[in-house]
């Protein structure tokens, strides 16, 4: 990933939780015919004092359907390296929020994101039990702050095996990370302000890139 110094973003419990805020990644790896690259769902292990077996940098775990030839590619060459790409939140800049546009008219138009792009190699996983765990834990991590969350077990266990047929598990021992957190912070700070204001009064449908923009921009005192 191009990482001009000022976006790079190193801090694991920030990128940790952007994959845990957005946790449907982009599983790429490597075909006869070339890359493939599916979406899907991740649940990130890291390590804590209540999960010393983790790895350094975390564990990702996810299923993919047994018909999706993905997971044979991965089975087939289990030492071969997989990326997966977590999209965070992303916000159009117009030059127009620009003071130097007033100033200089030397602006043009940018995209502001955040991103976590994290390497490792993946072990495909066909044990019933850990199937059911995943499973269950998936539907935890999403269901569980909902008034009425829906639970695994509120299907018929029998629905629910043949459902468990239809998959395969996925763990991707975490040996890189990188994040990219490109929010104006390279603009000046007149600049910068101008991003923050314009995305608020445009009613922006990112309020996470206006926090971000006044956090790393060094707007939240001003």
């Amino acid at each position: 990933m191009y990482q001009p110094p000022h976006f790079q973003e190193t801090r694991q419990d920030v990128l940790h939780g952007l994959i845990r805020t957005h946790p449907l990644g982009l599983l790429i790896s490597n075909g006869a015919e070339g890359p493939v690259a599916n979406a899907i769902p991740f649940l990130l292990d890291a390590p804590s004092p209540l999960n010393a077996e983790a790895p350094p940098n975390g564990r990702l775990r996810a299923h993919l359907a047994r018909a999706n030839p993905q997971w044979r590619l991965l089975a087939d060459s289990p030492a071969s390296p997989v990326l997966v790409v977590f999209q965070g939140t992303d916000a159009y800049v117009t030059p127009s929020w620009y003071e130097t546009k007033r100033q200089t008219g030397k602006v043009v138009p940018t995209w502001n994101y955040a991103i976590v792009q994290v390497r490792g190699t993946a072990r495909v996983i066909e044990d019933q039990d850990w199937l059911a765990q995943q499973i269950s834990d998936l539907t935890v991590s999403q269901e569980g702050a909902r008034e009425a969350p829906w639970a695994v077990t509120d299907a018929p266990a029998t629905f629910i095996q043949s459902q468990i047929k239809g998959i395969v598990g996925l763990e991707i021992e975490i040996t890189d990370m990188q994040g990219k957190w490109k929010v104006s912070q390279n603009r000046p700070i007149a600049d910068r302000s101008g991003v923050a204001e314009g995305l608020e009064s445009e009613g922006s449908n990112s309020p996470d890139m206006i926090r971000l923009v006044r956090s790393y921009g060094g707007l939240d005192s001003k």
